[in-house]
């Protein structure tokens, strides 16, 4: 309620280590209140944390606060974290961030994710794909012509997600399924 440059370092470095998810947000809202400046710089320095929490939850942060000059921040290493909370974050903030023209670029380096993890993973990632927008949909079309059957139905899933936002992922992955396993069903008759 009464920002100032004093409590910037703690609320960052609390929000490192804290482990309950409704304080961090907490600190995620008190950090957005102080100076937009001095707040993304210091939440910049634990993109490279060795701490994982700290990592995922300054990108939480910084995608609250909107600042378009953190995107050249958000890299390859921090979109494929081998941590999935950092991983999701990262993802989540460039999406919402990605400079206009950019989003192909984007979207070729979440390619690379398709199929990771479970399902709360995968809506992430489709999520951030229909963030992108149009820009997204050569590569998922790629995607869904992948030789692995399971980056094929996310990719679909994520095609549909694109096309009917408003419908669930759980219907868009079993309709998916059903897409994949007919594709690879034998042709009666031949």
């Amino acid at each position: 309620m009464h920002p100032a440059p004093k409590y910037v370092d703690v609320l960052v470095e609390q929000c490192g280590v804290e482990p309950d998810f409704y304080v961090r947000d907490m600190l995620t809202w008190a950090l957005t209140r102080h100076d937009a400046d001095s707040a993304v710089d210091r939440l910049l320095i634990e993109l490279k944390s060795e701490t994982a929490q700290a990592r995922s939850q300054a990108l939480h942060t910084l995608s609250k606060i909107g600042d378009r000059r953190v995107w050249s921040a958000i890299t390859t290493d921090l979109l494929q974290d081998e941590n999935d909370e950092v991983a999701r974050a990262a993802w989540r903030t460039a999406a919402g961030l990605v400079p206009a023209g950019r989003e192909a670029e984007l979207a070729e380096t979440l390619s690379t994710q398709f199929n990771r993890g479970d399902r709360e993973m995968q809506l992430s990632l489709s999520r951030a794909f229909v963030a992108l927008g149009p820009a997204a949909s050569p590569v998922v079309e790629r995607a869904k012509a992948d030789s692995d059957d399971a980056v094929r139905t996310h990719a679909i899933a994520t095609e549909h997600l694109i096309q009917y936002p408003d419908e669930g992922f759980d219907a868009a992955i079993a309709e998916a399924r059903r897409t994949v396993a007919l594709l690879g069903a034998p042709v009666i008759g031949e």
